[in-house]
């Protein structure tokens, strides 16, 4: 099931404050579960969600540095707390607060990942949609290509140092 001829609509895909979109990965992020509300606002039925990789809804303003700083920490047995944009079926767009955790077995070994994911704020939103503009540019500059992710993600470790916060601080003060 590809999207590649999906592009950006600039449109909000609707959900409300209290609706949590819910989804569960293997340890390789392809979905085994996603629930009624991630299917409706993704624009896809559960069915065709499962299997999927999570990336399905991957949104191309959304940083991979991001999802880099997210998987790294999920596999080394951490949660995390991260605003991501995504991308519905049809090209519109919808920013969520992911709460991302490893699932374990009862060796503590990771078994997959599971996420609840919240609409935030405008304000949130407002806030945190230059800074992740800045970032994918880094990411993107023609005479960075090759290493964009890494010097991306330096600016972001540079960006919460001068605050004097670890990312997870800086998700709650947004």
């Amino acid at each position: 099931m590809s999207r590649k001829n999906v592009q950006p609509t600039g449109r909000e895909s609707p959900f409300s404050d209290h609706e949590i979109i819910v989804s569960k990965t293997d340890l390789k992020g392809r979905i085994t579960y996603a629930n009624d509300v991630f299917a409706r606002v993704s624009g896809f039925s559960v069915s065709e969600l499962i299997g999927q990789p999570q990336s399905i809804i991957r949104h191309p303003d959304m940083p991979r540095s991001i999802f880099k700083l997210l998987w790294d920490t999920i596999q080394s047995g951490e949660e995390i707390f991260a605003y991501v944009v995504n991308m519905a079926r049809n090209g519109d767009h919808y920013w969520v607060l992911a709460h991302v955790t490893p699932t374990f077995d009862a060796n503590r070994a990771i078994t997959g990942y599971h996420s609840f994911r919240r609409k935030p704020r405008s304000d949130q939103v407002a806030a945190i949609a230059p800074l992740y503009k800045e970032i994918l540019k880094e990411e993107s500059r023609p005479s960075n290509r090759k290493d964009g992710m890494h010097s991306a993600s330096e600016m972001l470790g540079s960006h919460l140092r001068q605050k004097g916060i670890s990312y997870d601080e800086f998700v709650f003060s947004v």
